[in-house]
């Protein structure tokens, strides 16, 4: 997870309440950018994979169970999704991923290393 449902934060209880566990804190790969999505509440992130001029955004890693990952996607609502995302310490996991259309307006965010930082800069 990358914004809202990190621990702590506003959205985590809807992994908690599904039983999820805690597995690790992990930076992505170096090639993703982060961008403050319009609308809410909650404010909601948006994280793309690009070709260039990419950086390492902070993530937590969970671990559900199939059925509770099910679950938990089909309430993901649009335009964010699941894919793959590749982190720093090189493995990969099913994560939050943005569509490249919905960043047409948002801000940029990237450069705060991640959601935690943007939202505690104010």
């Amino acid at each position: 997870v990358v914004g809202a449902h990190l621990s702590g934060m506003a959205l985590n209880s809807e992994l908690t309440a599904r039983g999820a566990t805690f597995v690790k804190a992990v930076a992505t790969a170096p090639t993703y950018r982060l961008y403050a999505l319009p609308g809410g509440p909650p404010k909601r992130p948006g994280l793309v994979r690009v070709a260039s001029g990419g950086a390492a955004i902070e993530t937590e890693v969970w671990a559900l169970s199939p059925a509770a990952f099910g679950d938990f996607v089909a309430a993901i609502p649009a335009p964010l999704g699941i894919g793959t995302l590749g982190l720093a310490d090189g493995t990969s996991v099913k994560g939050f991923l943005c569509e490249g259309a919905a960043i047409a307006g948002a801000d940029d965010i990237t450069h705060h290393g991640g959601w935690r930082a943007y939202v505690a800069s104010g």
